[in-house]
């Protein structure tokens, strides 16, 4: 093992440049997201540039959560660069240190990295992006989603049987709907009627549609004072089917996942943010093994920008995988667990084998 004094100066070193990177990122975001807000907001009421500064900072946080393992990828190789730059390594090499040795540190930094962001930054981020989606909604009306995409849908179980629910817009924090369309099932499966509504309200254990027209088939259609329709959802159930799963906080993912699937809705989405929060630890060590691969060439061996160069493409490979395999966890053709766990142990099984092969092969 190496010692104590040389292993907080490696922490700090590799602590301190993916820090650098993090930071670096989060600006960038931030001010992108500034001027694309600014850009959609024009002159609408209200919507001044420290008004928008705030928005974008309450949304800049959720980015910045799912680039972090290239903040750690690029951190890590541009530590090890400089470390070799210095001739630090070399000194390491020299005093009997191995590879494995001098990895504890930065490994140890992901590992503390990855548990800190799942237990810590998700919930913060999360909740700051559900109060961004509050804004933005208020201020852009709708559900606060851009052009093209301003319907909500909720598919509901119930005593009377399946319904799927259609409305143009949510308020009261989900429990009023306005422009609503339902299209109500019997247990059986078979189709009973459409109910066409201005607003629907949810009560207790009920939505009612207000001055609603029902249509059954093979009959006319008929206006009715008040249609009620049984649920077991609740205001934030319904509020939540419009919210993406990670805007969930880590914390509250598991009750909330139950609670969508006793209310008969698809909770896919949350299994696998679930899974994926989970993950991101190894996905963390993962970085740092492939960093280690690409950025312990020796400076006076040259070949540095080629070496650069097939780290980041490393990183971009291992994103687009993720991504991949995680569309098909979040269309059903992979199970959660195997979804978001498959990228991370693959990383890093390939990252030790070419470890493996350079330091003891």
């Amino acid at each position: 093992m190496i010692g104590v004094t040389l292993g907080r100066y490696l922490s700090a070193r590799f602590f301190g440049m993916i820090a650098v990177v993090f930071l670096t990122l989060f600006g960038l975001v931030y001010v992108i997201d500034f001027v694309e807000t600014l850009r959609r907001a024009g002159d609408k009421p209200g919507a001044s540039a420290g008004f928008i500064a705030f928005l974008a900072l309450l949304r800049t946080p959720s980015v910045t959560e799912q680039v972090l393992p290239f903040c750690v990828l690029f951190g890590t190789m541009a530590a090890f660069l400089n470390l070799s730059r210095r001739l630090e390594l070399i000194v390491a090499r020299a005093a009997g240190i191995s590879v494995w040795q001098f990895l504890v540190p930065p490994l140890g930094i992901a590992l503390l990295l990855g548990i800190t962001s799942v237990t810590v930054l998700n919930p913060i981020s999360a909740e700051m992006k559900q109060r961004a989606d509050g804004i933005e909604a208020e201020l852009f009306g709708g559900n606060g989603r851009k052009e093209g995409d301003t319907s909500i849908w909720v598919r509901q179980r119930s005593v009377d049987g399946q319904a799927i629910i259609r409305a143009e817009n949510m308020l009261d924090g989900g429990s009023t709907l306005k422009s609503v369309t339902a299209y109500v099932y019997e247990p059986n499966g078979r189709f009973e009627e459409r109910v066409d509504a201005e607003t629907a309200k949810l009560l207790q254990g009920v939505w009612q549609f207000q001055n609603a027209r029902v249509s059954a088939p093979g009959e006319d259609a008929q206006s009715v004072g008040n249609y009620l329709l049984a649920t077991t959802l609740s205001p934030d159930q319904v509020a939540q089917t419009v919210a993406s799963p990670d805007s969930v906080p880590f914390w509250d993912l598991p009750a909330f996942r139950e609670q969508i699937e006793m209310a008969g809705l698809d909770a896919t989405g949350y299994r696998l943010q679930y899974q994926t929060l989970l993950a991101r630890p190894l996905l963390l060590v993962a970085m740092v093994l492939l960093a280690a691969a690409f950025s312990l060439r020796f400076f006076r061996f040259g070949g540095i920008a080629k070496m650069v160069g097939g780290g980041v493409a490393a990183g971009f490979v291992l994103y687009v995988a993720t991504k991949f395999v995680g569309d098909l966890g979040g269309a059903g053709l992979l199970s959660a667990p195997v979804a978001a766990w498959a990228p991370a142990v693959v990383a890093s099984m390939l990252g030790t084998l070419a470890l493996l092969h350079q330091e003891d092969g």
